[in-house]
């Protein structure tokens, strides 16, 4: 079956914050220019790496404006991400950026209070995909909302809603994968490295990367040897990750929301790009991610960036 969405390395786009928690609106525009000049041409804003939970209106609407404008201006398409506990927010939200910006693509996720029932979730759907026919959509599939949509659900849903196009799945379990690419084949799938390097083997997907963006170019090196099933590529490389992940939360620590460590990950490219998170999330000190660094710099140099 035919994908509704290409596949390829779906990667974030990470804020900075000035010491008044203002956006560094110079560093923003280098960082995304920078990523697109490296290759990456699927780029989103407001995932949660990107913080989509934590910013308010005049936030999401100031820092979108100049997403959209610094991805136009180098070629590609832009994703923007809409995290609420408010479905009136999440359809204002995109109502704003379709309607001022030109957005046609979307990234969603359910809202996370409490866990949506099957009947409210295709309600959230419904609602959503049926309000913005003239869109796309990928969604955001995570345990942080208190329930996962199944390759059940998603199919049922994407018949009723052909905008629905992709989703985006932080996930190993060889059964998951198994179900999201044979129950719901239309739909691209994105996945981290580890479920992409499994996922690869069944059929096309995309790759979502995360630790994989330490190197731009290995990171798309890593997604070709997946497309093209060279598995004594793509094996060797998902080892080295495996064991880079491991020492990052040895160095970072763990039960940092995702964003500290995706800050870091791009401050290895850009010592400028500071660290700090939107209240009340922690960062993590710049004397961790300097060890880090350093570590990484002796032990996989060909990661470092």
């Amino acid at each position: 079956m035919n994908k509704r969405f290409a596949a390829g390395v779906l990667a974030t786009i990470v804020v900075p914050w000035t010491d008044r928690y203002q956006l560094d609106e110079g560093l923003f525009r280098h960082e995304i220019a920078s990523m697109l000049g490296a290759g990456l041409r699927n780029l989103y804003v407001f995932g949660t790496a990107g913080e989509g939970y934590a910013v308010n209106d005049a936030q999401f609407e100031r820092i979108a404006r100049v997403y959209v404008h610094e991805v136009r201006a180098g070629g590609a398409e832009p994703m923007v991400g809409v995290i609420s506990l408010s479905l009136q927010t999440i359809v204002e939200r995109i109502a704003f950026a379709r309607d001022q910006l030109g957005v046609r693509l979307f990234q969603i996720s359910l809202p996370s209070w409490g866990a949506l029932q099957s009947d409210e979730v295709r309600g959230f759907f419904d609602q959503v995909l049926g309000t913005f026919e003239d869109c796309q959509f990928l969604h955001y599939n995570l345990l942080r909302t208190k329930r996962l949509v199944s390759a059940a659900e998603y199919a049922a849903i994407a018949n009723e809603h052909p905008n629905l196009v992709a989703t985006k799945n932080s996930t190993d379990s060889m059964l998951r994968i198994r179900e999201l690419i044979d129950g719901a084949p239309m739909l691209q799938h994105f996945l981290n490295e580890r479920g992409f390097a499994y996922a690869s083997l069944n059929g096309e997907c995309g790759l979502l990367a995360s630790l994989a963006t330490l190197n731009w170019q290995r990171a798309l090196r890593y997604f070709e040897a997946g497309s093209t099933r060279r598995m004594t590529e793509l094996l060797p490389l998902e080892g080295e990750l495996s064991h880079i992940g491991s020492a990052l939360t040895e160095f970072l620590g763990v039960g940092h929301i995702d964003a500290a460590y995706d800050k870091v990950l791009y401050w290895l490219h850009d010592e400028r790009f500071p660290l700090r998170l939107l209240r009340p999330y922690s960062s993590i000190e710049l004397e961790r991610a300097t060890q880090f660094r350093d570590w990484l710099r002796r032990s996989y140099p060909e990661w470092a960036a």
